[in-house]
């Protein structure tokens, strides 16, 4: 009996040292809020009941936000944050020119739940990375809008001079919808000369954290994530055995472009996910005959990294199964 209750009382204050620390993290992350600019990204399902898109999500969060005291500048939606690597370095320069201390997310799912996450913004490109954030989880708008309200509940708010509406300003560089980056109509040429990398799940770090909170994908079990990274190396080898017949290595972490081309690997295999016409719009390719632009679809090219080109093929290939959009854009670049 003597030996049963001090493992007991360590199991206790187990436990009370992770609340602790829980709390540690969400407080430093609400004093961060009220000690700064944020910016809030919003991911919306079109198919949740009643329809309301991120603006309109925008307008019913701001008077929360700063009534909890914060200090929202700008508002955006995540899917056009995340388009690709050079967009998302475009608003993460534009963060750190406007001094933004936090990055507010806020997530709707099909079934009408709302989820938000409160980050420190990361300062690079990643914007934010996994760690202490602030969290709530709501059934539906008013009860969102009540846990918003209430993140300072008890605090001295140092942001005053808040905005009275949310804003919507625009990124410089991203005024035309793109990131200045060349996107090629057709295949690179050597590739039976140099290798090709190709980035699996994990490869590249942080870098796409931010992408985990889409709505589509956000709160997906661990191991449900887990065996969709197996079947997809194992699609990839699949695919990549019956079509592509030069050298191919699969990239398991990050390297920088000096190492990758030090080993002989001059092409990289990317992959873009977003709806479809946003994707077409930054690619530089014509939205005529789109049937449906606001279908998520995945998009495969070839980045040459000694000159940072980028092929996508000569015809749109982009598919919601990746192995069918895979398959395709190799057929192209394949002679």
């Amino acid at each position: 009996m003597d030996a049963v209750l001090p493992m007991k009382y360590l199991c206790l204050s187990g436990l009370i040292m992770l609340f602790s620390l829980q709390s540690f993290g969400q407080s430093t992350t609400v004093d961060f809020f009220l000690n700064g600019k944020s910016v809030v990204l919003i991911s919306a399902s079109g198919m949740a009941a009643p329809a309301m898109d991120w603006k309109v999500l925008a307008e019913e969060i701001h008077p929360a936000l700063t009534a909890g005291g914060g200090d929202p500048i700008a508002y955006y939606e995540l899917e056009e944050v995340i388009l690709s690597g050079a967009i998302k370095r475009a608003y993460a320069a534009y963060f750190s020119q406007r001094l933004v201390k936090n990055i507010v997310l806020l997530i709707r799912k099909n079934d009408g739940s709302f989820y938000s996450h409160i980050y420190p913004f990361s300062g690079n490109a990643n914007i934010i990375a996994p760690g202490a954030n602030w969290t709530a989880t709501s059934s539906d708008l008013d009860a969102l809008k009540t846990e918003l309200a209430s993140i300072g509940s008890g605090k001295r708010s140092e942001n005053l001079l808040v905005l009275e509406v949310p804003e919507y300003p625009p990124v410089p560089g991203l005024e035309s919808g793109t990131a200045s980056t060349a996107y090629i109509p057709r295949a690179p040429l050597n590739l039976d000369a140099f290798k090709l990398g190709i980035l699996l799940t994990g490869a590249s770090g942080n870098e796409d954290f931010l992408t985990t909170f889409r709505h589509d994908i956000y709160g997906k079990p661990e191991a449900q994530v887990a065996a969709e990274q197996s079947a997809e190396r194992t699609g990839l080898e699949t695919i990549f055995s019956e079509i592509y017949p030069y050298e191919v290595v699969f990239l398991t972490e990050a390297k920088s472009n000096q190492e990758l081309i030090g080993e002989g690997i001059q092409f990289i295999l990317m992959k873009q996910e977003g709806r479809e016409a946003d994707l077409m719009e930054s690619m530089g390719v014509p939205l005529q005959g789109l049937e449906n632009p606001d279908r998520i679809v995945v998009k495969y090219y070839i980045r040459f990294l000694v000159r940072n080109e980028l092929y996508i093929g000569e015809s749109w290939d982009a598919d919601p199964d990746w192995k069918t959009a895979l398959r395709d854009f190799l057929k192209q670049v394949v002679p």
